[in-house]
């Protein structure tokens, strides 16, 4: 059987967030269906050093609090001079505050720093790379949401905002924006549901906890990294999606907002 083929070999694509689970797993999927790989971290640099070395000669280490718009500006540009250009972004960067905190208990501080690590970030990431497809008429951006963002998160209403807006007003602006400047651009979303990584290793040790999370979905199992990496490789890929844009896909082992199980 022949090996499909994403059409991405040779293409110049910047991971944010590789440090972490899933955006580590992206940038390795990216690298092994042949892209150059831009792999960006914020604080965890011996982690996406790592990464890096796994994606081969062509991957490049970039670093940049995104949350600052100075960084972010200098993120591209470096991602710019290393390849020349971008021609496709995985907006992973993000977090999850792991204490739950009830809304009327919730201070302006981590709203304020949940709003503008995950939704101020993707909004300058996807800023940064909309400019470079001004530049060369073509592009595809993935946005990464969350399930939380589709059915809400008890404890997390300042996350889950962030990533209803990402979802939800962002991406279906944005897919309408891109093809002003790139006819065939496109902008999609994956939206992970309970999935292993550095940010959620302690909270699904809890004991009793992914019973209680895999209620509602049929696949009673939490997602590996791999799992939504290969998802946002596909929307990247023209090959694969060519024809897909302002879609949302949820890798959440067909979670929905009943309890299906006992």
């Amino acid at each position: 059987m022949r090996a499909v083929d994403t059409g991405l070999s040779g293409k110049r694509v910047l991971v944010t967030g590789a440090s972490g689970g899933i955006g580590a797993a992206c940038a390795r999927a990216f690298a092994a269906e042949g892209a150059r790989v831009g792999v960006h971290y914020h604080r965890g640099r011996d982690r996406a050093e790592a990464v890096a070395a796994e994606c081969g000669e062509g991957a490049v280490l970039l670093q940049a609090d995104l949350t600052r718009e100075d960084e972010a500006e200098r993120l591209f540009a470096e991602a710019h001079e290393a390849f020349g250009g971008v021609d496709a972004c995985a907006a992973v960067a993000g977090i999850w505050p792991e204490e739950d905190v009830p809304l009327w208990r919730l201070s302006l501080d981590r709203w304020q720093e949940t709003l503008a690590a995950n939704l101020t970030a993707t909004f300058l990431t996807a800023r940064g790379f909309l400019q470079e497809v001004e530049r060369t008429g073509r592009g595809n951006l993935v946005l990464v949401g969350s399930t939380a963002g589709l059915y809400g998160e008890a404890g997390h209403a300042d996350y889950a905002s962030a990533k209803s807006a990402i979802v939800r007003g962002l991406l279906l602006s944005l897919k309408n924006e891109i093809v002003r400047i790139a006819p065939l651009g496109r902008v999609n979303a994956v939206c992970p549901g309970w999935t292993v990584s550095p940010m959620t290793r302690s909270t699904l040790d809890e004991p009793g906890l992914v019973d209680r999370v895999t209620r509602t979905m049929p696949l009673r199992k939490v997602a590996e990294p791999e799992d939504v990496a290969r998802q946002i490789v596909v929307l990247a890929s023209d090959a694969l999606s060519g024809h897909v844009t302002g879609q949302v896909i949820t890798v959440a082992g067909g979670m929905e907002g009943r309890v299906l199980h006992d």
